[in-house]
Formats: C-alpha cells, sequence, structure tokens
C-alpha cells in the first residue's frame, strides 16, 4: 500500500513538473504556474515522507524476520533439547510412574484417589483438578482429603515432601536407612 501511495505521489509529482515546463513554454501566467508548483511541491514532498516511511517499514520487516528466524532456530534447539531430555528420562519416568503406582496401592486409593493425588503431585489446584476430572471442587476437595487421610499426610506439601525426599538427598546417601 505505501508503495502505491509512493507510485501515486511520484506519478503527481512528474506530471505536474510537465506541466509546468509545458506552461512555462506557451507563457502562462504566473499564478496558475505558482499553483501547479504548489502541487508540484505537495507531490514531492509526499514522495519524500512515503519513500522515507517505506525504508522505515521494510527496515523493521527485515528486522522481524531476522527475529523470526532466530526465535524458529531457538524454538528448534529446545524442541531437539527436549526430545533428548524426554528420551533420556524415559525409563526414570516409567520406574517413577511404577513406584507411585506402588505406593498408592499400599495406601489403598480409589482410582478416583489415585487421579487427584496424581494432579495433586502435578501442582494443580482443586480448581483446576475439579475442571479436569469435570466434578464440582467440592468434590475435588472431599477426594483430595480422602487421599490425605489415607497416607497419613496433612496436605500437599507432606505428599510432594513424602516422594521427593530421597531424590533431594546425595547420591552417596540414597537408599541408607539413618
Amino acid at each position: 500500500m505505501l508503495l502505491g501511495l509512493l507510485l501515486a505521489f511520484v506519478t503527481v509529482a512528474l506530471l505536474s513538473g510537465l506541466d509546468i515546463w509545458a506552461d512555462l513554454q506557451e507563457g502562462t501566467d504566473a499564478s496558475h504556474v505558482a499553483v501547479e508548483a504548489t502541487v508540484l511541491a505537495i507531490g514531492l514532498i509526499g514522495s519524500i515522507f512515503l519513500g522515507h516511511r517505506l525504508l522505515l517499514v521494510m527496515r523493521e520487516a527485515q528486522a522481524m524476520r531476522i527475529e523470526a528466524d532466530q526465535l524458529a532456530e531457538k524454538l528448534d534447539a529446545t524442541r531437539a533439547e527436549a526430545s533428548r531430555w524426554r528420551n533420556e528420562a524415559h525409563d526414570l519416568m516409567q520406574g517413577l510412574a511404577a513406584a507411585l503406582d506402588e505406593q498408592f496401592e499400599r495406601w489403598r486409593l480409589s482410582p478416583a484417589e489415585k487421579e487427584v493425588a496424581l494432579l495433586l503431585l502435578k501442582g494443580l489446584s482443586h480448581k483446576d483438578i475439579a475442571r479436569v476430572r469435570s466434578v464440582t471442587e467440592a468434590t475435588a476437595r472431599q477426594q483430595a482429603r480422602a487421599f490425605y487421610r489415607k497416607a497419613s499426610l496433612t496436605g500437599r506439601h507432606d505428599l510432594a515432601a513424602f516422594f521427593l525426599e530421597d531424590l533431594m538427598l546425595p547420591t552417596d546417601m540414597r537408599g541408607s536407612t539413618e
């Protein structure tokens, strides 16, 4: 659009310039030439303004293309890193899932309580759990309380600590019974 406007102003300026030249050749009066000179000046000023604006827009577009390319490279690198991490952690995650299931069985949790416990471990609020499970928030709270009671835990902090405590120990202390 800017290019179209620029071409229009250049055309107006060019045609005004040609008309002024023709009028001067014919001896047209000065007032008529002054009006056409004003049209020529407006065309030139408009051309300069739009040309400058077009250059700025083109520079911005180029900068945005460069930024988009950089972001795409970052995204590709992040995706590759995430994929690498998932591949490396796959066996560990399977083991963790099995350990969680075993503990949930020891606590004799219902399927609903197991789901609530997993969602609590992921950090979801009772409201979020209710939304994910398509139940009321009161139901999600009640199932969380039942789970905490069966597990002898006081809340989500105890739940996280129960599963993460051994992970936070130095490697040489894991599994020791001090």
